[in-house]
């Protein structure tokens, strides 16, 4: 059974910055991407960031720049580095385990609210 803890979330003003972290427990193949998406009220679910176990990522328009995300392969740990900080970030972030191809798993955490205050 796989299992995201999440942390880092909490409550920042305009231009501030946060990190938010996940460390992944359970069986766990070797190759996967790691990843955070966040929803907002009224919104859908949308992706982040991700970081596959090659170190490939991707990035929304609307972060890339500001945000960066790592990972660290030997705790199976991710990382969102989150700089300045704007209100439209607000949301709940959800921190993402992908696993398999053929046969594709996706896990998910409980989720970390994020507050930006102007």
């Amino acid at each position: 059974q796989v299992q995201l803890v999440e942390s880092g979330g909490g409550l920042v003003q305009a231009g501030g910055s946060l990190r938010l972290s996940c460390a992944a427990s359970g069986s766990i193949p070797s190759l996967n991407t790691m990843g955070w998406y966040r929803q907002a009220p009224g919104n859908r679910r949308e992706l982040v960031a991700d970081i596959s176990s090659e170190g490939s990522t991707n990035y929304a328009d609307s972060v890339n720049g500001r945000f960066t995300i790592s990972r660290d392969n030997t705790k199976i740990t991710v990382h969102l580095q989150m700089n300045s900080l704007k209100p439209e970030d607000t949301a709940v972030y959800y921190c993402s385990l992908k696993t398999g191809y053929l046969r594709m798993f996706h896990y998910w955490g409980q989720g970390t609210q994020v507050t930006v205050s102007s």
